[in-house]
């Protein structure tokens, strides 16, 4: 018989963020989106920062995810995130505006700059942290 839900695993560093049965995951892959469902085959894959959708019965959740990794085997997925913050806790403005800031001392570095690349990780962050609170909004 097959399965209609799996388990899903979300942890940080800093804390396990999700240990839930669910019935549907949309995650931002490296290569793109992608869905799992019940009974997925084995995977594993990079994630990129953006948004997490998982679906319990009718209700949808919307977590940022900052990159990491993700595994799928045996109606189990493992999402290794590198940070993750509930939709719901996202203050849609501030996170405008800090993505904002963050483009506009962009702007100001030179591609070769120490701080370039830190920049432009923090920028991936507020863009995720955009990108799921619209989803609730």
């Amino acid at each position: 018989m097959a399965a209609t839900s799996f388990r899903l695993r979300i942890v940080t560093p800093e804390r396990e963020v999700l240990d839930q049965d669910v019935e549907e995951v949309v995650a931002p892959g490296a290569s793109g989106e992608f869905g799992v469902l019940p009974d997925h085959i084995t995977f594993l894959t990079i994630l990129a920062p953006g948004r997490l959708i998982y679906r319990v019965g009718n209700q949808r959740q919307v977590l940022a995810i900052f990159g990491g990794y993700a595994e799928v085997v045996d109606n189990v997925m493992t999402v290794l995130a590198d940070g993750a913050e509930p939709a719901a806790q996202i203050n849609l403005d501030l996170a405008k505006r800090a993505e904002a800031e963050v483009e506009a001392k962009i702007a100001t570095l030179d591609v070769d700059s120490p701080d370039f690349a830190l920049m432009r990780r923090t920028r991936d962050r507020e863009v995720a942290r955009v990108a799921a609170a619209s989803e609730k909004a």
